[in-house]
């Protein structure tokens, strides 16, 4: 299958960490980001652009980000120390790879889309998003 691939560069406010992720799509296709609804997303303005674990790396900062869990234990959400955003984190939905934030990349792929996703019904929903962690694996 053919496929369009974008590297992308993004990090917190300070700086202290960064990532590098390729998102892929179909030929043709543009990036599609969501928009969540759920409580958490709504207070720390998450915008997801889901990628499969093999598809991110994070560049610098491991030492500088600090881990918050709750309820089931499965998402990992990775605050920075120093300044407090989260750029990425591993979504109970796909654990097998990153959300990173539409708002903490240096250049956001031109004809992203930005759809919402109904989160505050995240069980009846969260199958939507699967699939989305092995987009482009190899």
């Amino acid at each position: 299958m053919s496929r369009s691939e974008w590297s992308l560069q993004g990090g917190c406010h300070c700086g202290a960490v960064r990532f590098r992720a390729t998102v892929v799509t179909g030929v043709g296709e543009t990036p599609v980001a969501h928009e969540c609804n759920c409580s958490m997303c709504q207070m720390v303005g998450f915008q997801h652009l889901i990628v499969a674990a093999e598809h991110f790396d994070l560049l610098r900062g491991n030492e500088n980000l600090h881990c918050y869990t709750f309820n089931t234990g499965v998402a990992k959400h990775y605050f920075c120390r120093h300044c407090g955003v989260k750029s990425f984190y591993v979504p109970r939905s796909n654990p097998d790879g990153f959300s990173i934030n539409l708002r903490c990349l240096d250049k956001v792929p031109e004809g992203t889309r930005l759809e919402p996703f109904d989160g505050q019904h995240w069980e009846a929903n969260a199958g939507a998003l699967a699939h989305l962690s092995k987009v482009g694996k190899k």
